[in-house]
């Protein structure tokens, strides 16, 4: 299987995604400022837009976004539980009940600051996926594995384990961001070479995992370090679907231009 000409074929049925994750960031008293802010600055949006703020914020902005055209809410993380002593914890089940659209899984600061392993991250999955509940999954090497040469041994492995028992219907409400932690808030950005050969080697190992339709329709972004200066140069490569958005999400003009750039 050729994944360019894969890409090419496929990559217009592909909407694509622009993720705003704020992390621990914006007060819950300025966050519908913000997204006000933002939309109301955008001029050219052919693409879904995704606003991952903290847990507090999701009631209003939920409510603010609810009847916007591609416009949607998620959440940072979620348990595996649909309930029960977890103390601190958050639900699948509850984030549905607030009318939350994604939930990230996976990201480099869980797995860094807080020990989950893709045995975890495929329970939170499963979870998720059966609050009908779509899933950015989030994968990525260190410096040191890229500069080894195992970055794609390390992404395979982290996708087969993550997505173990899950099905191809269910795969079909994930997309996978690719986020090379050595990216992650360093300003040092994947060339767009790098990135696009690791999306395609992604949307390859799923079309074998799954099959080639499946590994067609998936949408996969480029997360670390995207901003108004490199997001046109990256998503106008064939096979990046969007991307997963830091620090320029909290930025109005920095990321109206991330989303200029999509269209």
């Amino acid at each position: 299987m050729d994944p360019q000409n894969l890409s090419i074929q496929m990559s217009k049925f592909r909407k694509k995604l622009i993720a705003g994750n704020w992390k621990m960031n914006v007060l819950p008293s300025m966050a519908e400022q913000l997204v006000n802010e933002i939309l109301d600055g955008i001029t050219n949006a052919n693409c879904d837009i995704l606003f991952i703020p903290p847990f507090t914020h999701i009631p209003t902005l939920s409510t603010l976004i609810h009847d916007k055209e591609s416009v949607f809410i998620g959440a940072q993380n979620c348990h595996y539980e649909s309930s029960g002593a977890f103390t601190g914890e958050i639900s699948p089940e509850m984030l549905k009940d607030l009318n939350v659209d994604f939930v990230v899984l996976g990201h480099s600061e869980r797995r860094q600051y807080f020990g989950e392993n893709d045995k975890l991250i495929n329970q939170k999955i499963k979870s998720a996926l059966s609050q009908n509940l779509k899933v950015i999954y989030c994968c990525g090497e260190s410096i040191s594995e890229r500069e080894a040469g195992k970055h794609k041994d390390l992404i395979e492995m982290q996708i087969s384990a993550a997505f173990s028992g899950i099905s191809e219907l269910e795969l079909s409400k994930i997309v996978i961001a690719y986020e090379p932690i050595w990216a992650i808030g360093t300003g040092k950005t994947a060339s767009p070479d790098q990135a696009q050969d690791m999306h395609n080697f992604i949307r390859v190992l799923l079309s074998n995992m799954y099959s080639e339709s499946a590994g067609e329709k998936l949408r996969i972004l480029y997360g670390g370090s995207v901003k108004g200066s490199n997001a046109q140069e990256l998503l106008n490569r064939t096979g990046i679907d969007g991307a997963l958005v830091g620090g320029a999400s909290l930025k109005v003009d920095e990321f109206c231009k991330i989303i200029g750039a999509a269209g």
